[in-house]
């Protein structure tokens, strides 16, 4: 399985998510994962994915502008996926706000897409982080979930 993991970050949290589910994906021997950062993805490069994954930090009940501008490019970009599932990082409540926002939009723009999973949502101390102790395993157990 070929997986593409976007993420955006402010502080460095969204993106230790995005490489442990990474990690959890590449239990199984053959998948293929490509992280990268939302700012320095290609929409002109044609690639195909069995599975993309993206995801935001949660910034004042919301994802951000970058991923926003993702999602609605996608339809016109050269980059394809068949499945799609996303994930976020949180402080407080409204934590699903941002999880079935993404869900919402990606649905709108591209209606083909099947989500794979229900999207996940791992909590930090404060906005700067660290993630939470009891956040870690959910992340890898979330990839692993994924590539099955």
């Amino acid at each position: 399985m070929k997986t593409l993991i976007v993420y955006d970050t402010k502080y460095g949290n969204t993106k230790k998510v995005a490489k442990l589910i990474g990690e959890g994906l590449k239990t199984i021997e053959d998948n293929e994962v490509i992280i990268e950062y939302v700012e320095e993805i290609d929409l002109n490069k044609e690639q195909i994915y069995d599975l993309i994954l993206i995801g935001s930090p949660n910034h004042y009940g919301t994802y951000t502008k970058p991923i926003k501008n993702f999602i609605a490019n996608l339809p016109e970009s050269s980059l394809k996926g068949n499945t799609y599932a996303v994930f976020g990082t949180y402080m407080y409540k409204n934590y699903q706000r941002v999880i079935k926002g993404m869900e919402k939009q990606i649905n709108e723009v591209m209606p083909n897409m099947v989500k794979t999973s229900p999207g996940l949502s791992i909590r930090v101390a404060t906005n700067k982080g660290p993630i939470k102790d009891e956040e870690f395993p959910k992340c890898r157990e979330f990839g692993i979930k994924l590539s099955k």
